[in-house]
């Protein structure tokens, strides 16, 4: 026990005094916030405005197509054939074709464009064109558009945990991204550390140290020092980007006047604001109720649990694929199955989170290999006490087999040079005495 600690702390001091880790666990909370602030800002940019011109045979559309900040309708008279050769001559992006129509079958419309169209632009276009064949079809049956307008109704629907401390508000899109964010963390880290295991394992080898190394600890204690080690180092890791991202959210917070949102009186009671600013308040309070509703100490302990669990899984293996192999380009024969199982999770997180108790989410997130990124998907849904702790105890037997399984094969190949290794050869290593 000793030894491992021993090198445990060996491969902990040496990673975390390296500068690159200094300067990525320092920056990679601002990079993410950067990338998330760009995102958000080119998504709300608007390109340049685009023309449209409009050949309406029907003559119901004149001046009832509305020209925004992304389009401008130029109605125009004339051949479809000669204002198809024409409108990108006149620097337009596109002809919108009208024919004449029967508004109980409307068909025959078409966009011509040099490029292909955005799925927005699209959309907008189809939007107003059936609106305006709604508003003829009222006219045409003589009904009151008034009361019309009445039949459409607006529900309301708030949802509540019933728990044993109470009524709990819930918001179903709160759950789905932190279940999706926390998900999503767990399969990059298991992917990052234990590749950092892999290319520590296969540098050693490559290098002759490790022969050195082993004429004093054996091949298990060495594996054990490495993976635990880095596992370390990732946690190390984890807990400063929680303490930097916690400090700069809450600075974003005071700057952009949320908390003075929150706390709000006409907020949280909907009172002294018009009937439209009063439901978007009622549903931003919600979603602040909803996410004080959340547990988050639970979710960062078992965000720390699973991200161990299914590091320590996966990090054995890794370090087998390691000792099996002289190079990194070697490895790639024997990263797919490793693989396969974490891409089956983070592929099954759709139909997870969106019936997070389904069969489906209920097994993915037993079984040891899969459990780590699907079951943090059903965390913040709430997930019965008992399958979090069949989950857990599963996930640790999963780890101890693994190990023991990837040691059998690490203590011969760590110590085998310029052989063919496949599967094969594994088979044979995991058998000799």
């Amino acid at each position: 026990m000793d030894k491992i600690w021993l090198i445990l702390q060996r491969e902990y001091l040496t990673r975390v005094k390296k500068k690159s880790f200094i300067i990525m666990t320092i920056l990679t909370p601002v990079l993410f916030g950067a990338m998330i602030f760009f995102v958000a800002w080119f998504s709300t940019k608007k390109g340049d405005k685009k023309v449209i011109e409009v050949l309406d045979d029907s003559g119901y559309f004149e001046k009832k197509l509305k020209s925004n900040e992304e389009v401008n309708f130029v109605f125009i008279g004339g051949d479809l054939e000669k204002a198809k050769a024409d409108f990108e001559a006149h620097g337009s992006f596109g002809l919108l074709y009208i024919p004449k129509i029967d508004i109980d079958k409307p068909d025959g419309l078409k966009l011509f464009s040099g490029q292909n169209p955005s799925f927005d632009l699209v959309n907008m276009i189809k939007g107003q064109i059936s609106e305006e064949i709604r508003q003829l079809r009222i006219s045409d049956l003589d009904i009151d558009e008034t009361m019309l307008d009445k039949l459409n109704v607006d529900v309301n629907l708030k949802t509540l945990n019933m728990t044993e401390t109470g009524e709990k508000e819930s918001n179903a899109g709160v759950n789905f991204g932190i279940g999706y964010i926390a998900s999503f963390l767990i399969y990059i880290f298991i992917f990052l550390y234990g590749a950092q295991v892999m290319r520590g394992v296969i540098e050693e080898k490559s290098s002759r140290i490790v022969e050195v190394i082993i004429s004093s600890v054996k091949p298990f204690q060495l594996m054990m020092g490495k993976v635990l080690g880095v596992a370390a180092v990732g946690l190390t890791q984890f807990v400063i980007w929680v303490i930097l991202m916690s400090a700069v959210s809450a600075s974003a917070s005071t700057f952009t006047g949320i908390n003075e949102l929150k706390d709000n009186p006409a907020v949280t009671r909907g009172a002294d604001v018009d009937f439209e600013q009063m439901e978007n308040n009622e549903e931003i309070a919600g979603i602040f109720r909803a996410i004080e509703n959340i547990p988050i100490a639970q979710i960062i302990s078992l965000f720390i649990f699973y991200f161990l669990g299914g590091y320590l899984v996966y990090a054995s293996l890794f370090a087998m694929v390691g000792s099996a192999v002289d190079s990194e380009a070697d490895s790639q024969q024997f990263m797919l199955p490793i693989t396969i199982p974490l891409l089956l999770a983070i592929f099954s997180l759709g139909p997870v989170l969106s019936d997070p108790n389904s069969q489906l989410a209920f097994w993915l997130s037993m079984i040891p290999f899969t459990s780590p990124v699907v079951m943090m998907g059903r965390i913040a849904y709430g997930v019965a006490g008992w399958e979090i702790a069949l989950s857990m105890l599963l996930l640790i037997g999963g780890f101890v087999l693994t190990t023991w399984v990837a040691a059998r094969v690490y203590r011969v190949g760590i110590l085998i040079h310029g052989s063919k290794v496949n599967y094969k050869v594994l088979v044979k290593w995991f058998f000799q005495n």
